[in-house]
């Protein structure tokens, strides 16, 4: 007997404002989004809190929006935040003495992969993947 598989897709998004009630507005509603879906919501959570946070300083551009996508089949959560500042394209910084500019290093070390993209001008997107059978589904 042949049993079908079908793969769930769920999709949301959001368009906050590039400040720091937008980015903690961001993190709480993926929370709950991800709790609803079911999902794992810990460590996405601060990925996406923190490509929220460098949303609303790090490629803020005044009366400019930033962009939140989450979306997820059977095997991979993907969370996309995208901001009006393509021509600043995040860098990863090395530990040091600095008490600021290390949050990549957090996304590095929870995401399973993370990286940009150009566009749509003049915006970038930072994206994160996490794979869900890590997870016990």
């Amino acid at each position: 007997m042949n049993q079908e598989i079908v793969e769930r897709k769920l999709h949301f998004h959001v368009q906050l404002s590039a400040t720091r009630r937008g980015a903690r507005l961001a993190r709480l509603l993926g929370t709950e989004q991800l709790r609803s879906w079911g999902l794992p919501f810990e460590v996405p959570a601060q990925v996406l809190a923190e490509l929220a946070a460098n949303a609303a300083s790090h490629g803020r551009v005044p009366g400019r929006d930033f962009r939140v996508v989450m979306s997820s089949d059977v095997d991979t959560l993907r969370v996309e935040v995208t901001d009006a500042r393509g021509d600043r394209l995040p860098a990863q910084q090395a530990m040091g003495l600095r008490e600021s500019g290390h949050g990549l290093i957090l996304v590095d070390a929870l995401a399973d992969r993370w990286g940009t993209c150009r566009g749509p001008f003049p915006c970038k997107t930072v994206w994160a993947e996490f794979d869900l059978p890590m997870w016990g589904r």
